[in-house]
Formats: structure tokens, sequence, C-alpha cells
């Protein structure tokens, strides 16, 4: 039988560690397919909670209890990880928090996608079954929601949904995996930090649907100013479509910079001038995209490789200039090429138009190619 073990932290939970564990346990009656423990790393709360639980243990033996020192949510994750890896050889690991806001009868759901075979397995608020509390603010809710938001669209990830939820069960492979990595991170940013290491894993991640509900006993340990601002820096971080759309505007002034020249200085008829220019911008971007954008997943193989993927990506890329050139063709065509007004100032039409073929097509296409082809782990 393998072994699952629920891991939550706990700072003064006092009000709702007792009820949350009574629960739990009714539940892990239920599951006979499993040996699921239960392991609380408090973070030596003022309220006692620890022992609260060390109490407890009494009247159940899969329950335990570590004590640390007060260093945020990852820490303690990290630290419980450790333990329980060492102690009890677990299959499975479960995090959860101590407020009530999960319900312990999804428990057995989540085991469910785990023997389907789904490595790591989201608790989210965002997909059809799950909610939200009605009672939030409209603040709270905006900062739930836009924090996902940005992670979902920095990361291109756009299948797990709920990239910020502390429900979650893991196979133990992908938590060994990821602990030297995750100990950089000690608040709330660790969930985020973890699911996108997992991806880099090949972990095969699933969700299930949870009714979050909000805590009745106690105070939340959130900031939300502070954790919004962590998210968008982690994310502007470690995200290779964030840096690749940098790069991107880095290469649009290339690319604008030599079109206007080869235009207005070269007289070379505008589709054939931008073409040009755009295979400038696409050899830039080469170097650019290699050492910094994806630089985790940089050319290697020696001179032979490199030689070989920078042809790759002129042929790839290749298709960027042949939709630029047939793209600003026929909109000059059907649209004409004269001046458009913007209020203040007046521009070409043609820029205009390449700056619409950019946006919804150009970059769309070259970041999949990209992870696809060239910069494929």
């Amino acid at each position: 039988m393998k072994t699952a073990v629920i891991i939550i932290p706990t700072y003064n939970e006092a009000g709702n560690i007792k009820n949350l564990i009574d629960q739990l346990f009714i539940v892990l009656k239920t599951i006979t397919k499993w040996d699921v423990h239960v392991m609380v790393i408090d973070s030596s709360s003022p309220d006692k909670t620890d022992e609260l639980v060390e109490q407890m243990k009494m009247n159940y033996p899969k329950l335990h209890l570590i004590s640390t020192k007060r260093e945020g949510l990852g820490k303690a994750y990290v630290h419980g990880f450790t333990q329980v890896i060492e102690k009890l050889n677990p299959y499975v690991l479960f995090e959860m928090d101590a407020d009530l806001s999960h319900d312990p009868k999804e428990i057995p759901h989540f085991l469910e996608k785990i023997e389907r075979g789904a490595d790591f397995v989201v608790g989210s608020r965002y997909i059809k079954g799950g909610s939200i509390p009605s009672n939030w603010g409209i603040h709270r809710k905006i900062f739930s929601i836009f924090g996902n938001l940005i992670v979902r669209l920095g990361f291109m990830r756009l299948d797990v949904t709920d990239w910020t939820s502390g429900f979650r069960a893991i196979k133990v492979w992908v938590v060994k995996a990821s602990l030297n990595y995750l100990k950089n991170y000690s608040d709330y940013v660790f969930q985020i930090a973890f699911l996108d290491y997992a991806y880099n894993q090949k972990a095969i991640i699933k969700e299930i649907p949870i009714n979050f509900v909000d805590r009745t006993e106690g105070e939340s340990k959130i900031n939300s100013v502070q954790y919004i601002s962590q998210i968008l820096l982690y994310v502007f971080i470690h995200s290779s479509f964030i840096k690749f759309i940098i790069t991107g505007f880095f290469g649009f002034g290339i690319d604008f910079g030599f079109a206007y020249l080869f235009i207005n200085l070269f007289h070379i008829i505008k589709t054939t001038a931008n073409m040009m220019s755009a295979e400038i911008a696409i050899i830039t971007n080469f170097f650019v995209n290699n050492f910094w954008s994806f630089k985790d997943k940089k050319i290697g193989g020696g001179l032979f490789g490199y030689v070989k993927k920078f042809v790759l990506f002129n042929v790839v890329s290749s298709g960027s200039i042949i939709i630029q050139g047939v793209g600003l063709f026929l909109m000059l065509r059907f649209f004409g090429d004269r001046i458009i007004s913007l209020g203040i100032v007046s521009v070409s039409s043609w820029i205009l138009y390449k700056i619409v073929i950019i946006i919804f097509i150009i970059i769309p296409y070259s970041y999949i190619l990209y992870n696809k082809v060239i910069w494929k782990k």
C-alpha cells in the first residue's frame, strides 16, 4: 500500500486546527487504497497551536507534528517535505491550508487523479465546479484573479487555471527534484515557483475543482500588495515569454529603423525594404534569445550544433518575413497606402499595418516555433 502525507503549515491556527484534524481523519477512514498520514508543521505559534496538535496525537496515531521557527510558508513546506520524505517514505505529498478553506472531502479526488497518472494535481477555484467565496471584497477577487492571469499569460501556460492554489497533491519524485530550487522561496510565491519548476521537469499536471471557503477563525497572513509584487517579479525574472516579448521590442526597433532607412534613404520599395529589415531583426533576435530569453535551453552541441540551429532558426523565421511581405502587400492593396491621422500625429499606413501583423501573427507564430523547434529541450 502506497503512503500519502498531508502537510499542513500552521501559524496561530489554534481556532481551526482541531476542527480540521477531526474532519480529515473522518475522511481518511473512507480511503482504503492508501496509507494516509497528516503532518502539521507549526512555526512557533504564540497561540500554542503545537500544544493542541500534540494532545490530538494521542487520539490519532497517524498525526505527526514538527515545530520550526517562523520563516514563511515556503520554508515551512520545504522543511516539512524533507522531514516527511526521510521519516515516512511517501509516494504522494499534499499541500493543504490549516484555516478550513480547503475541504478535506476533496482528498480522495486528488488521489484518484494521481492513480490515473497525474504527477501534480492542483485544486482549482477557476474551473467548472470550483469557486471563490462570494463574500470576498472586490479588491480581493481582483487580486486573486489578476495574480493568476499574470502567471498564466506570463508563462503562456494556459492549461493550469489556478497557479496560486495551496491545495495540491504531488508525487514525491517531483518534490525531490524541486527541493533545492524551492529553498530560494519563503513566501506565497513559493506556490508559483513550485508549479513552474514542476512544468520544467515535464511533470503531468492536472486540476480538480475546489470550492474555496473563507476562514472564520484567525487572520489571513497574506499581504495582497506584496503578494502581487512578488508574482510580477517572479514572472519577469523567470518567464521566457516575457523576455521573448522584450527581445521582440528590441528587434521591433531594429526592424523599423532599417525599414525606414531602406525606404526613405535608399528608396527601396516598401515590401522589399520590410523583408530586408525583418531579416536583420531575425539575426539579432537569434543571439539575444539564445543568451537571454531561452538561456535555460541554450543551444549546445559545439560549433556544428550552433550553426545548425542558426540555419534552422533562419528557415523557421523566414515564415515571419513571408508573412510580413504578403501581409503588407495585401493590406496596402486593399486598405491603401496613405497617411493616417491619429489626432496629434500622422503616420504612414504601412507602419500601422506592420504593427498589426507583428502583434497578432508574428509574435504567437514565432514563440510557438522557437519553443517547439529551436529551443526545444
